[in-house]
């Protein structure tokens, strides 16, 4: 069965909205490589949306996994609860942002860790309003949806949403939004839409993800930090895909110093296998009742055994430290071809390894290249990548390797992308 006939097929039995990005169907993967039905190789610069932090099929991970499966794969954490789950709340308390007496929650995926904090912070305050950012992305529920600061792909079509959802603009230095502007616009909140007193949270991405790898600077999140103890507001780090050592730090609210209130965790947690959880006060997270919180897989025992295993290996392998090598390899490479594209590309950022490139016409910020980055997506199959776009006008191309990856593997990708950027650009 080749790609083509596979493709056929998933067309007539899986919805239109869940389409993929490349009609390449996966035989097996190792690493940074994957390989196709076909026995084609392709470097994976997407890691299944920064989900393989420690790469494909790490043994450890395999290992503890097949370990697990061996001695019962469910009996569902709110009924008869194991081992492994209350390891990996121990450590994820432990390596949380922070001093604060800290306990956990888990469910199956980042959105419903989003909907957690939520509920959480509404039974702490009593209160109802949660105030998000442009740009940022939640999740595909009708909440997280709400909070969703983009409409199309993500909540077009899917209306009513929440009520209570408030927005305001998110600093971001190269489009001329400053932090200044930002938090005005959120005093201008309290003035116009909802009295602090009526807040229960604020959510914000460290960096955003989907909106397009811009991170907040640290004098934002610490103004937010500011607001929130003045109003009794709980502050919510959204860290789904920034967590687990890809930005460079085990979470990346810890280059603000900011220690926030409640944390989603999510996606490089388990090397692959779903699972999510919240973190946060003890105090606030004991707000709501027995049995409020749950869910039938939350906490599954065989992607908890899992996620200890990656603890190790981020630990082991010095993947942190790995984060910020890559991080710097593609930030040299990338800048060195903006060099030859200043028309082009306006900037490449990263934060550790969550690398962006920046497409625009004519060297102007507000002229998105939309159709230079689709026509990079779309190609990057044929040079054996695995890429995806992100950003406002989906202007963006990043980048998510392994932190298990060679220099050569890497370099190796960099050359295929750069040819064909290179090859579009004409």
């Amino acid at each position: 069965m080749n790609n083509e006939q596979l493709q056929t097929r998933k067309t007539k039995v899986i919805a239109r909205g869940q389409g993929n990005v490349y009609p390449v169907y996966v035989d097996h993967a190792e690493n940074s490589e994957v390989w196709d039905v076909e026995g084609k190789r392709y470097i994976d610069f997407g890691t299944g949306i920064a989900v393989c932090n420690t790469g494909h099929s790490h043994p450890k991970v395999v290992a503890a996994a097949k370990s697990q499966i061996d001695k019962f794969s469910h009996t569902c954490v709110m009924v008869n609860p194991y081992e492994v789950a209350v390891e990996l709340a121990e450590k994820l308390t432990a390596i949380a942002p922070g001093d604060s007496d800290k306990k956990a929650i888990f469910v199956s995926t980042g959105a419903e860790a989003v909907e957690n904090c939520v509920k959480i912070a509404r039974a702490h305050t009593g209160r109802r309003g949660v105030i998000a950012f442009n740009g940022g992305f939640h999740g595909r529920t009708n909440l997280t949806m709400a909070l969703t600061g983009k409409i199309t792909p993500y909540k077009n079509l899917f209306g009513p949403f929440p009520g209570d959802i408030f927005h305001a603009p998110f600093p971001v230095e190269c489009h001329n939004i400053t932090i200044k502007e930002s938090l005005k616009a959120v005093e201008n909140l309290f003035k116009v839409d909802i009295a602090p007193t009526d807040v229960a949270a604020i959510i914000v991405e460290p960096v955003q993800g989907e909106g397009g790898f811009y991170q907040a600077p640290a004098e934002f999140l610490q103004a937010l930090r500011k607001i929130c103890d003045q109003h009794g507001i709980v502050l919510i780090a959204d860290e789904i895909q920034t967590g687990f050592g890809r930005t460079g730090k085990m979470f990346n609210f810890e280059y603000s110093g900011v220690e926030p209130d409640l944390i989603t965790m999510a996606k490089g947690i388990a090397g692959g296998f779903p699972i999510a959880a919240v973190v946060g006060k003890s105090d606030i997270m004991d707000a709501p009742l027995p049995g409020g919180l749950g869910g039938t897989y939350g906490g599954s025992p065989v992607a908890c055994a899992a996620a200890l295993a990656v603890l190790e290996i981020i630990e082991e392998e010095n993947l942190i430290q790995r984060s910020n090598e890559i991080g710097a390899l593609f930030n040299k490479r990338l800048s060195a071809l903006r060099a030859q594209h200043s028309d082009l590309i306006l900037e490449v950022r990263n934060s550790g390894s969550m690398i962006a490139m920046e497409l625009v016409q004519n060297g102007d910020s507000e002229q998105a290249n939309t159709a230079l980055t689709q026509a990079i997506i779309a190609n990057a199959a044929k040079s054996g990548l695995i890429l995806l776009a992100c950003g406002f006008y989906g202007n963006v191309i990043r980048f998510l390797p392994a932190l298990t990856a060679s220099d050569e593997i890497i370099e190796e990708g960099l050359a295929k992308f750069t040819e064909l950027f290179n090859e579009l650009a004409q």
